[in-house]
């Protein structure tokens, strides 16, 4: 079993690049080599469900690659997975050329890979493939404001991956390991290095502010794939070195409450529906952060939501929810907006329930009072989509777009089985009065509320100052 378990491994990793590369000499079957990815990813997930224990792979020595399969990472796998078939379902039709293929193939493998190793420098390789393929999706319009974008994104990427580099050195020096262990008795300088790249990668706290910019100017299928899958390359190998050494569980718990708290403070004012649904991935990061052992879970429920949202939203006929407020949208999308809507915000009877009651349940007392209030400012924003108007002569939805939903939609009624155990009617009653007062909070006051937070942080010259003043707070984090 180990042997096998290695090459199906090895294979998963390998696959993309190869048939990435080989779309640019067969550009003709693009669309079908693109399609075998995520189709072996899928299956890759569903075999590492049923393993009884982790394996793990040392393929050369301490300087060489350290790989791990657990459930863990098969929830993680399998969000890549659906998540990149329902954007290929979404561009099937359109005009995108084998470049666009190819680039969503590469995104595709390297998060594979920062999913699969447990080293920092096979990891660092893998996040830096990710940055500047996901790059080159960003910048594929070729407008003035996406390449603008674009650029922004890959300088800020390339500079939080300088401080990681360098903390990955420090703890090798330490430990004579590039492994996750090696954070075990590093210096607390290391640690800060470490831990704020992926922050920055993983969009996390104020660290992360590069996000709601990119995720909501990037084209749709790509906002997508950066909300549903990309960021999560990030904060992945934060779950794990909290799970691996124990002194990083409360730092990471810690920024897994704040950043939901920042996420969703944002979120609730903001009338930008693409923006808005940009705080949120911020927010639900922090809901992955908060309970690292079963971080997987709601990974997967965010993936499916927050694609199928992004690809929803644009099909809407404006991104202001004030103009969409006195426009009507057809019945068939606003189902499905609502269907998504409800899932993020915890309803029952859908994925996203179950992963929040998991998530809190696992979750020290002081987290659950956040995590509780984060949950009702969820409601409230996102019943922005659920009363929005709605007519059968509204504008006609784009093309393309009900295969990748459905996909979307689909896995989030079939998870809901992960965690049966959450039906409780302790658990069902809490989660319909945090709608509720959700709800009522949005039809008080929220939904005209006029109030516009600052965007200081977000601006470009500010973000690199945000990353200095975060390795400061987590080296004392680390130092104490």
């Amino acid at each position: 079993m180990p042997n096998f378990m290695l090459t199906v491994s090895i294979g998963t990793l390998l696959l993309p690049f190869v048939l990435g590369f080989l779309i640019f000499l067969l550009p003709r079957f693009h669309k079908l080599l693109s399609l075998a990815v995520p189709l072996a990813t899928a299956a890759f997930a569903l075999l590492l469900f049923t393993l009884r224990e982790p394996f793990s792979f040392l393929l050369l020595d301490n300087f060489g690659v350290t790989l791990l399969v657990d459930q863990l990472g098969a929830f993680f796998f399998l969000t890549n997975a659906v998540v990149s078939l329902a954007v290929l379902s979404y561009v099937w039709q359109k005009n995108f050329t084998y470049f666009f293929y190819a680039m969503l193939l590469f995104v595709h493998g390297s998060v594979n890979a920062a999913f699969l190793c447990t080293d920092f420098m096979s990891l660092y390789v893998a996040l830096e493939v990710s940055g500047i393929a996901a790059f080159l999706l960003i910048a594929y319009p070729r407008t003035d404001r996406t390449i603008w974008v674009a650029l922004r994104y890959l300088c800020v990427s390339n500079i939080a991956m300088l401080f990681y580099l360098v903390g990955a050195v420090l703890a090798y020096k330490a430990n004579h390991s590039f492994a996750y262990e090696s954070l075990r008795g590093a210096p607390p300088e290391a640690v800060a290095l470490i831990v704020m790249g992926l922050l920055v990668k993983g969009g996390v706290f104020v660290s992360g502010l590069w996000l709601p910019v990119t995720h909501s100017e990037a084209d749709t299928p790509v906002s997508a794939m950066l909300s549903g899958i990309v960021v999560k390359a990030g904060v992945f190998p934060l779950l794990r070195c909290a799970i691996l050494i124990d002194e990083l569980d409360p730092i990471i718990r810690t920024f897994g409450v704040a950043t939901a708290l920042l996420g969703v403070s944002y979120a609730v004012f903001e009338k930008d529906s693409k923006r808005m649904l940009a705080f949120h991935t911020v927010s639900q990061l922090g809901f992955v952060m908060a309970a690292p052992a079963v971080g997987g879970f709601y990974a997967l429920t965010h993936g499916l939501v927050k694609s199928a949202l992004f690809l929803m939203a644009g099909s809407l006929p404006s991104r202001n929810f004030k103009e969409l407020q006195k426009k009507s949208i057809r019945p068939s999308i606003w189902v499905a907006l609502t269907i998504a809507s409800l899932s993020i915000s915890g309803a029952p009877l859908l994925a996203g329930y179950g992963a929040k009651v998991l998530t809190l349940k696992e979750v020290w007392s002081w987290q659950a009072i956040a995590l509780n209030l984060a949950a009702v400012g969820t409601a409230i924003s996102f019943a922005k989509f659920i009363f929005l108007p709605r007519s059968p002569e509204a504008e006609e939805h784009k093309p393309g777009i009900w295969a990748a939903v459905t996909l979307l939609l689909s896995g989030l009624v079939i998870a809901n089985m992960v965690y049966l155990d959450a039906y409780s009617l302790d658990s069902l009653l809490k989660a319909v009065g945090t709608i509720a007062l959700g709800w009522a909070a949005y039809w008080v006051f929220f939904r005209r509320a006029d109030i516009k937070l600052p965007r200081l942080l977000e601006e470009f010259e500010n973000l690199v100052g945000v990353m200095g003043l975060m390795l400061i707070l987590i080296f004392w984090m680390a130092l104490a």
